[in-house]
């Protein structure tokens, strides 16, 4: 645990990536097998699952400091994140402990099976164990709440580093449904045979954000596409089943079981780069429609009925069982299109169309049409381009369409997290009733660091009451707020709900009075939802 807790506080001290990736690949290099693989893991999201609950671990650090709970709850209140403020306020440790990471994650483990004087015990052991960093690293372990400002591009630069393989074959080795607890090091890493889980899909290539034709010549060199509201993914069929991925290296494949169906239509070998989406009378549906089904482990027979789903269909990244992302992608749109035409119409895949174009302002055009569509705008792809590893620049670009945007009330802050946790950086805004302000929606990000500064200061001064980490703060200032779209949502006291919302900038020049009402947001969910 003290070369993790070293390693953290390296990463943790630095905002120069040279300096994160040298001290990984260092770690990397020496550490324990096991302990570089529940790195690896932690670092890409594979947290253990929450132990015990924050009520209780305040209630025990404020009881071990020997604080009343009210200044505890101070405490937290100025920190701004709970495991911070436990190992700033417990005592120093009377003992000592050279137990390794895995040591400390199988002792989390075990302390979800045991009872709450049990594990009150344990975990005040383990405080009493640890010194500070550590204390802090174990509690964010014990809260699920392990996070770091370390991407997975970094990650793999670090282990290219360590191991001397090419960092394309390892961002493959990474993906997929592996946890420490099935598979190790030499498995995962060493291993040359990246593709021995068939279930194990590939890096998804992302696009940068267009801002102009300059720099893209002729527009025959390029295809255009709808870029489609749904939720990115690809589907795999391989060894007679099938797996569906999100971007975000989640399994979906319980969530959409229509899709199962394509295993009849598709041959083995066959890995589709695609847009799941909620759709009925060929059209796609509002995203909220899908929403309905993120984060169920069944899905029950009305929701199928009411959204069913089918796969809008890329590219093909592997053919026959060969990997084909090498080749140009208008060979491999061609097999694609000769897949899809094999199904029936009544199979939950369609290929998602091309634009036909001659000028830039042909696409301008196609753009506009984008929101009426439930489309978010239109991807750009270089006929000739191959599919790359995570967002490159120059052969595929995305061009959304601009966002809608309210004014809205900043009401509440609160404290971020990490690098802010001395911030108050997320915000819950309100937008006009008659005499009231209906809060509507919560953004954390679009301002700049001088910014957020300026807000905090203002918020310290100017707090009318405190609920734990929350702050109530007088309704003066107006932000413009920006987001995909607009749906009801029985959940919210607006009765409405954001995609996406973010502060688009500080209106210092509006009153509250020429905020945006909650009529215009009803407006907007019968024009947009």
């Amino acid at each position: 645990m003290k070369d993790f807790a070293t390693l953290f506080s390296r990463i943790d001290e630095t905002t120069k990536t040279s300096v994160k990736t040298a001290a990984l690949a260092e770690y990397f290099r020496t550490a324990p097998d096991t302990d570089r693989m529940w790195t690896i893991a932690l670092f890409t999201g594979r947290r253990p699952k929450r132990s015990i609950t924050a009520t209780r671990l305040r209630a025990w650090a404020a009881e071990v400091a020997a604080l009343p709970d009210w200044l505890f709850e101070e405490s937290y209140g100025v920190v701004g994140d709970l495991a911070e403020t436990i190992a700033l306020v417990l005592p120093d440790p009377q003992d000592t402990s050279d137990a390794s990471l895995t040591h400390w994650i199988t002792y989390i483990r075990d302390l979800s099976m045991l009872d709450d004087h049990a594990r009150k015990a344990g975990i005040l052991r383990a405080w009493n164990s640890l010194p500070a960093t550590e204390r802090f690293l174990f509690t964010k372990l014990l809260t699920g709440g392990f996070r770091i400002g370390v991407s997975a591009k970094l990650i793999v630069r670090a282990l290219a580093q360590a191991t001397g393989q090419p960092e394309p074959e390892l961002t493959h080795k990474l993906m997929g449904n592996w946890t420490p607890d099935t598979t190790t090091w030499d498995r995962l890493i060493v291993a040359d045979d990246p593709g021995a889980d068939l279930s194990r899909p590939y890096p998804f290539y992302l696009a940068y954000q267009l801002d102009g034709f300059d720099d893209l010549g002729d527009p025959a060199d390029w295809t255009a596409e709808r870029k489609w509201d749904g939720i990115r993914g690809q589907l795999i069929i391989r060894g007679g089943a099938h797996h569906l991925w999100s971007r975000g290296e989640e399994l979906m494949t319980d969530r959409f079981p229509e899709l199962a169906q394509l295993r009849d239509y598709l041959p083995d070998g066959t890995v589709i780069d695609g847009e799941i989406l909620a759709f009925a009378d060929e059209r796609p549906l509002p995203f909220n429609a899908l929403q309905k089904r993120i984060g169920r482990k069944s899905v029950p027979k009305k929701l199928l009925t009411e959204a069913p789903a089918i796969l809008m269909a890329y590219d093909l990244l592997e053919h026959g069982g060969a990997d084909i992302r090498d080749q140009p992608l208008a060979l491999r749109r061609a097999h694609l299109e000769t897949l899809t035409t094999q199904a029936p119409a009544t199979a939950p895949i369609r290929l998602s169309s091309v634009l036909p174009f001659a000028t830039w302002d042909d696409l301008s055009a196609a753009r506009d049409q984008s929101r009426d569509l439930n489309a978010e705008g239109l991807m750009l792809k270089r006929r000739d381009s191959p599919y790359l590893a995570g967002r490159k620049r120059g052969d595929w670009w995305k061009w959304k369409i601009d966002p809608l945007t309210v004014d809205a009330v900043m009401i509440y802050a609160q404290a971020g997290h990490g690098r802010r946790a001395n911030l108050f950086t997320d915000y819950t805004f309100a937008v006009r009733d008659g005499d009231d302000l209906v809060p509507f929606t919560k953004a954390y990000s679009g301002l700049t660091d001088a910014e957020f500064r300026e807000v905090t200061a203002w918020v310290r001064k100017n707090t009318l009451q405190k609920f734990g980490p929350v702050r109530q703060v007088p309704p003066v200032h107006v932000f413009e707020i920006a987001f995909e779209g607009i749906q009801p949502s029985p959940r919210h006291k607006s009765g409405l709900a954001l995609r996406f919302p973010r502060m688009l900038r500080w209106r210092r020049d509006k009153p509250v009075a020429e905020a945006n009402t909650l009529g215009d947001l009803r407006a907007m969910l019968d024009n947009y939802g």
